[in-house]
């Protein structure tokens, strides 16, 4: 796809720029920071959305990082309403309560949104 080489296997990242590595970055981020509400919610129904939750991240992240040949545009669009979605969960959920964790949390996914349209504008 557009500037990707073909070399007959491996991993190749020629084609991931320094905002591609940032937004993988932050998903990792926040997937890491869903883990540890896994861990201190265990398997309840609050431990087990978490746990999705941070499976998205981290595949969003992984089919990037690996350069897997998918349309791009599709998998920033889906990245930025997955994490729209958290966001919106997260108030929805919280409202009244919340905590520095979760302020965090929302300061990194508002930056991987920003990421993302930057990435949408800039290949579309």
């Amino acid at each position: 796809m557009g500037t990707r080489e073909a070399t007959g296997g491996g991993v190749q990242t020629r084609s991931l720029t320094s905002l591609h590595w940032a937004g993988i970055a932050l998903a990792v981020a926040t997937g890491l920071l869903h883990l540890y509400l896994v861990a201190l919610f265990g398997l309840s129904t609050y431990g087990i959305s978490f746990a999705v939750a941070a499976l998205g991240f981290f595949g969003g992240a992984a089919v990037l990082a690996l350069d897997v040949d998918v349309p791009r545009q599709p998998l920033y669009a889906l990245g930025a309403l997955w994490t729209l979605g958290q966001i919106v969960a997260w108030y929805m959920l919280n409202a009244g309560s919340f905590s520095t964790l979760g302020y965090v949390d929302k300061a990194i996914q508002v930056a991987l949104i920003g990421v993302l349209v930057v990435l949408i504008q800039r290949e579309g």
